[in-house]
């Protein structure tokens, strides 16, 4: 069953409304990010309110390079553990790289060589095994019967057929 094809105007439709959608999409995800991001910055930063006293002032700053330092802190560590995490996926894509095996491997020749030359080229020429199987059969003498001593030698062909045409009289009677 072939599957009917669209038409370039449906299929013009289909994605121009596929982009619609994905835009309507996007646009949510950035406002739903946006409130998130305000929101953790209302949580993390409260509105700043000045005293107007030194003492007060002072002691707002000492807090304030107390929470700084903390931010830092936290910063370094995430900023570390981020490029811990960085390293490990490259050593990882590394290692991918190396088991599949980024080169392409050469086209063998085929090569048309007998067993001793094969276990002399594996190992080396101070080991040198024979591999003619036949030499160590055990020779064995046949034994010829006179029924096919008499099929093989037919002897002289006309003397074949004269004998034939005597059996077809026979069946001709």
């Amino acid at each position: 069953m072939a599957a009917k094809r669209l038409s370039a105007r449906r299929k013009h439709t289909l994605k121009s409304c596929m982009l619609v959608v994905a835009n309507n999409l996007l646009e949510a995800e950035a406002s739903v990010k946006a409130g998130e991001r305000e929101k953790f910055l209302a949580d993390k930063c409260p509105p700043l309110e000045l005293p107007y006293a030194r003492d007060e002032l002072l002691e707002l700053c000492q807090k304030l390079h107390e929470q700084i330092d903390i931010s830092e802190e936290e910063r370094y560590c995430l900023e570390f553990k981020l490029n811990m995490v960085l390293n490990e996926v490259r050593d990882l894509n590394i290692k991918i790289v190396d088991l599949r095996g980024k080169f392409k491997r050469p086209r063998l020749k085929k090569v048309r060589m007998s067993a001793d030359a094969m276990l002399k080229a594996l190992l080396g020429s101070k080991h040198t095994v024979n591999m003619d199987l036949r030499a160590n059969l055990k020779q064995v003498k046949k034994e010829v019967k006179e029924e096919d001593k008499k099929l093989r030698d037919v002897g002289d062909w006309r003397k074949n057929i004269d004998d034939k045409s005597d059996r077809k009289k026979m069946f001709d009677s």
